[in-house]
């Protein structure tokens, strides 16, 4: 099987020491592509760095995080900005609206959101999503900037059936991962109802590591784990599940 991690921070410094190991681990286990999210300017080098060494399997995005929008923001996204005019990147992103931690930028990452839409548009991208406890403040810019050529993923999807259909409507993706195997995630009250051309499998690594390694650090050769859990949800064969989401992926980010 030929899956795919649609989110990975395969770059981090969590996998410093074993990144080489890490993904050979990843490879065994059928995880052929890994695409990868960016976070700022400090996480460029890192993950350029990791497609370099392994182009066939690793593909990097670009854009700005929401926890990284700051009083400097613009100065972030004018790197972000000046790198997408170098070169190919798969999507714009990770970007989105973070109001978990701290609300007192919100209006900041409005703002950024804003920009980085303009610049999937500008450079015919899909945009990747990060909607944590603001699924409702994102799917309201996509909605106001929607004009039929905006396309991505509201990646580490948890919401309720009605944000997946709102998203749907949208013309977005859903990227389920390690909360689909969670107890009480709840994604088994939602995923039942969701169509397999919306789903992409992603990691979101080395964050949200599935059952049994819940807590531990996450990585892409538990992409299976999360693949069967899906598949359980859905009533269908593992292998159509991974060959419907490596389909989506590829056809979305280009690949």
């Amino acid at each position: 099987m030929h899956l795919t991690d649609s989110h990975a921070h395969i770059y981090s410094e969590q996998f410093k020491e074993d990144r080489d190991a890490t993904l050979q681990r990843a490879f065994e286990a059928g995880v052929q592509t890994i695409v990868m999210p960016n976070i700022d300017h400090t996480s460029i080098d890192a993950m350029l760095e990791t497609e370099l060494h392994y182009p066939q399997n690793c593909f990097a995005m670009m854009g700005l995080h929401p926890c990284s929008v700051g009083k400097h923001f613009e100065r972030e996204l004018y790197q972000v900005e000046e790198w997408l005019s170098k070169r190919p990147f798969a999507a714009v992103g990770e970007c989105g609206i973070d109001l978990y931690w701290d609300k007192s930028f919100f209006a900041q990452q409005q703002e950024a959101l804003r920009v980085q839409i303009d610049l999937a548009k500008r450079y015919q991208l899909p945009l990747v999503l990060h909607t944590r406890d603001a699924f409702r403040e994102t799917a309201d810019l996509i909605e106001e900037a929607q004009d039929g050529s905006l396309r991505g993923v509201f990646h580490c999807f948890s919401g309720t059936p009605e944000e997946a259909e709102r998203a749907s409507k949208l013309g977005f993706l859903l990227g389920i991962g390690g909360v689909a195997t969670f107890k009480n995630g709840g994604l088994d009250k939602v995923l039942p109802a969701i169509d397999l051309a919306n789903l992409l499998l992603e990691t979101d690594c080395p964050y949200l590591a599935p059952v049994p390694h819940r807590g531990k650090r996450n990585e892409p050769a538990y992409l299976p784990l999360i693949a069967q859990r899906t598949a359980e949800l859905l009533q269908k064969d593992v292998e159509e599940v991974v060959e419907a989401t490596t389909r989506n992926a590829q056809a979305l980010f280009n690949l």
